[in-house]
């Protein structure tokens, strides 16, 4: 049987369940953490925090069952498929079938961490068009809800390839075009408050972002930082024609889909001030960013 808890996170040992699993656990909450391997170094660190574990594999219904005994509330995300674990549909069984149990336990109120980019119609992107069905599916069912849909996350920017370790950082956007970022950090409070506030938020869909940030401002930021200059430029049009996956979400954020459309002075009155990128840099991202700074030169930067 289940330890007593109010809140089961999916993908505790991941990055989003892992900032939410712990900024509940910083508010006193009771939470369990759905986890694949009980014995990963991940999982010890959250029994370690005073997260009680279920252990399961989100293609074994009768194993999420079972972690949703005594639950109150449910944070639900899944692994997409860039990472090479899922494919989209499976992708799709999977937050279905969390949102089937959670129907089935009574539970009281899920939050679904979708993306950005969805609910604006499709992109052709697999993983993007994965979550606006599994979102249309959470809403259809008589269980209250609230789908948050994260901004680019700002630990996104630390990705191996990008040329911090070069002195020629690039990315997705022109120097003088904003894109919305968020801190995981910002990410796991925000939704630690949903949770938490079932009553406030059941029924809404929350666009959520920490900060808008150009070309530019990751230039400036980077090269402040770093104590000397970083220059920023977007990925080359060669890199772009040789790389579809590159290119397509490029014209999402041209188009405005990827580039977010949060309300951020509304999002501080709800749930208090974001970390800017100049914060993250020299707190949560210190260590991210020092590390790819200092990557070998052998790695191959994306141009």
């Amino acid at each position: 049987m289940n330890q007593p808890a109010e809140f089961l996170v999916f993908g505790a040992t991941g990055q989003q369940g892992g900032a939410v699993a712990h900024a509940l656990r910083a508010n006193g909450r009771k939470v369990r953490g759905f986890v694949r391997d009980p014995y990963s170094e991940k999982a010890k660190a959250l029994m370690a925090s005073g997260i009680t574990l279920a252990v399961g594999n989100l293609f074994d219904r009768a194993s999420i069952d079972r972690a949703m005994e005594g639950i109150q509330g449910v944070f639900s995300v899944q692994t997409s498929s860039p990472g090479g674990e899922v494919s989209d549909e499976q992708e799709i069984i999977q937050g279905k079938a969390i949102a089937d149990s959670a129907l089935a336990a009574g539970v009281s109120h899920l939050v679904y961490s979708s993306s950005g980019a969805a609910g604006k119609g499709p992109t052709g992107m697999g993983h993007f068009d994965s979550k606006s069905e599994i979102e249309n599916y959470v809403r259809s069912l008589p269980v209250p809800s609230t789908i948050t849909r994260p901004a680019s996350f700002m630990e996104m920017l630390m990705l191996p390839g990008m040329g911090l370790n070069t002195g020629h950082f690039s990315f997705f956007m022109q120097r003088n075009q904003p894109m919305q970022m968020i801190a995981l950090e910002d990410l796991g409070r925000i939704n630690a408050h949903i949770l938490c506030n079932p009553q406030q938020f059941a029924g809404k869909v929350l666009e959520i972002s920490s900060q808008a940030l150009t070309g530019e401002d990751l230039e400036y930021a980077f090269s402040n930082a770093a104590g000397f200059p970083i220059h920023y430029q977007r990925f080359s049009e060669a890199l772009l024609t040789q790389n579809s996956f590159l290119r397509r979400l490029t014209e999402l954020v041209d188009n405005g889909i990827v580039a977010g459309v949060a309300d951020i002075p509304a999002l501080e009155a709800m749930f208090g001030e974001m970390m800017k990128l100049e914060q993250w840099l020299t707190g949560p991202g210190k260590h991210l960013f020092s590390a790819a700074l200092n990557a070998p030169q052998a790695e191959i930067a994306l141009r």
